[in-house]
């Protein structure tokens, strides 16, 4: 895979923030998104770049892109992919050239208030690493609303993390947090919540809602599913990777638990009843294989707990935000 980008302006023109677009759709908007949010930064009077990635589309918004480069001085630059590899390929490889020290994530049309940045700005000057937006006065359908409700407040309860609308891709990140962040597949809308725990100061401010576009209403059984394996992933990766024998050990445990139940209790039947067969009972056998089951898992979670205690020198669950001698 291989960027095709433009040389970046000369470091005396160092931005301070870079706003990144990731395009995958025909409808994208990307010079009025570019406008509205530039207009926005130089009221803060800071300088700015945006950086447009095309996750594989190259048509008339692709030309609009470079149009713009040309009419911006390579303030606004792009980056094209051959083929689609997905929003977390997309934001990876903008991360990578980016040269401001604020990093401005935004969906590819105006979905929420430009002049919400304003705020968002502000707090990361005043001491947050990242700062993420909440959607107010929302104009999607109820549906969407319900679920979006639902899937963030199973979130909160797993993680801890009091955020409320982790689907709006407007956020500002601070260099150093993304610098030790690692983003893949569908994690990036996780990002947050990542930070949260790693120890990051993450806020989350309130903007206006201006336009929502994509699926409305219910969605396939696999997207749920693929949510829910994203939301147990999250849990598992920010509250057990150095202690994954207390993930394996609680779920190893239930299912011997469980399997024993079901063992004991047929074993006792056919021992109150001889006429009853034990060794050929379906449900004797369930209850085996469920104990043993939970034996494997227990076995995993303690493989894991060998290799954290092996690479314990390598491994950091902290941060630190500075230190101050004398």
């Amino acid at each position: 895979m291989k960027d095709e980008i433009q040389q970046p302006a000369p470091e005396s023109t160092v931005p301070d923030v870079t706003v990144v677009v990731p395009v995958s759709s025909s409808d994208a908007e990307v010079r009025k998104v570019v406008e509205s949010l530039g207009a926005q930064l130089e009221r803060l009077d800071l300088k700015w770049e945006a950086i447009l990635v095309f996750d594989g589309r190259k048509g008339s918004e692709w030309n609009d892109a470079l149009a713009m480069q040309v009419e911006s001085d390579q303030q606004v630059r792009t980056i094209g992919f051959h083929r689609a590899f997905g929003e977390a390929v997309c934001l990876a490889s903008a991360f990578e050239h980016a040269r401001g020290a604020i990093i401005l994530t935004a969906p590819e049309y105006v979905q929420s208030d430009p002049h919400g940045v304003a705020e968002m700005i502000t707090r990361l000057q005043e001491g947050a690493d990242v700062v993420t937006a909440k959607r107010t006065g929302r104009v999607d359908s109820i549906l969407n609303r319900v679920q979006s409700a639902a899937f963030n407040g199973l979130l909160r309860a797993l993680t801890g993390a009091r955020f409320h609308d982790l689907n709006c891709s407007l956020r500002a990140f601070k260099r150093t947090v993304l610098e030790q962040l690692t983003i893949y597949g569908t994690l990036y809308r996780y990002l947050p919540v990542i930070a949260f725990r790693q120890g990051f100061r993450v806020v989350e401010v309130d903007v206006r809602h201006l336009e929502e576009r994509g699926v409305s209403g219910i969605f396939g059984p696999m997207t749920y599913a693929r949510r829910i394996l994203d939301v147990l992933g999250v849990v598992f990766l920010t509250r057990f990777t150095h202690k994954p024998l207390r993930f394996f050990g609680a779920l190893g445990g239930a299912c011997m638990g469980a399997g024993g139940l079901i063992a004991g209790w047929v074993g006792i039947a056919s021992w109150l009843d001889p006429s009853r067969p034990l060794f050929g009972s379906a449900t004797f056998l369930l209850g085996v294989l469920l104990f043993v089951l939970g034996v494997q898992i227990i076995g995993f979670g303690l493989v894991g707990e060998i290799v954290i205690f092996t690479q314990a020198r390598n491994i950091r669950e902290y941060r630190i935000e500075g230190v101050w001698d004398g």
